[in-house]
């Protein structure tokens, strides 16, 4: 199993940024996904989440300014990322939940419930 993230780097206050993560080992089409950060010396914080239909669920702290998408042609999660914010500065991880039963909207945000990480790719918002 690997989930590979790309897409980081610098970016100003208020810029945009889009992240990658290439998913391959499992069945990549009836998996949920999802994005979390770890600012540094703070805990890990669930970001989005995205359901094998495309349905998408965001944390209040990004909603309306990330957006997850999923290409499962190409076996790949995505979060674009608009008006940032220093903040928002952190390492991004995707994650992957590999069945989606008992996967609930509430459950979708609890870490533990995941059940693969990726490595992270860091995102510096500073002007």
């Amino acid at each position: 199993v690997q989930l590979v993230e790309s897409g980081g780097g610098l970016v100003q206050p208020g810029g945009s940024l889009g992240l990658s993560c290439a998913a391959s080992g499992f069945t990549f089409s009836s998996s949920a996904m999802g994005w979390a950060r770890q600012a540094r010396g703070k805990g890990l914080e669930w970001v989005s989440g995205i359901y094998s239909d495309g349905s998408t669920h965001y944390a209040d702290s990004v909603k309306g300014r990330f957006t997850i998408s999923r290409d499962n042609t190409k076996n790949t999660v995505y979060l674009q990322m608009n008006n940032l914010k220093p903040e928002d500065t952190a390492v991004y991880y995707c994650a992957t939940r590999w069945s989606e039963r008992d996967f609930s909207i509430a459950t979708m945000s609890v870490l533990s419930e995941y059940d693969y990480w990726g490595q992270g790719t860091q995102v510096i918002v500073s002007s």
